[in-house]
């Protein structure tokens, strides 16, 4: 895997154009929600720190590729620490940050809300398809 594949930009954000633009901070998490693997990663860790082959085997159908950018994308937002043991070959542990954790359970309410109104958002669903209206 290449370095160029793997370098962690700053997300583009029009808004942001200043850091203390009033949304800023909102247009980063939506971001970050946005991402497939986000809420996943964020899920998975909230139990506790975990080694990376362990977290790319909870993480059904995640590439390394894929799994390395989202680690890298919540490093750099302070969401988790990326521990390193200097045996061979090297021993990789991921955590949660007090940050991390306070994000994995906004993110948590949510998906629990979801799960909660899933029926009924897709009740809506039918009924509006059913409506002929696209």
């Amino acid at each position: 895997m290449s370095v160029t594949n793997t370098v962690v930009r700053r997300a583009s954000l029009e808004s942001c154009g200043s850091d203390d633009h009033e949304d800023c901070g909102l247009e980063l998490i939506l971001v970050r929600l946005g991402e497939q693997w986000t809420v996943r990663v964020l899920a998975e860790l909230a139990g506790g720190p975990l080694r990376y082959r362990v977290l790319e085997r909870a993480l059904d159908g995640i590439s390394q590729r894929m799994l390395t950018l989202t680690l890298r994308r919540l490093e750099r937002d302070g969401h988790l620490l990326r521990h390193v043991e200097p045996t061979v070959p090297p021993k990789v542990t991921y955590e949660l940050t007090e940050l991390g954790h306070a994000f994995a359970t906004q993110v948590a309410t949510l998906v629990e809300w979801s799960r909660q109104h899933k029926e009924a958002i897709n009740a809506a669903q039918d009924t509006f398809d059913a409506s002929g209206r696209d």
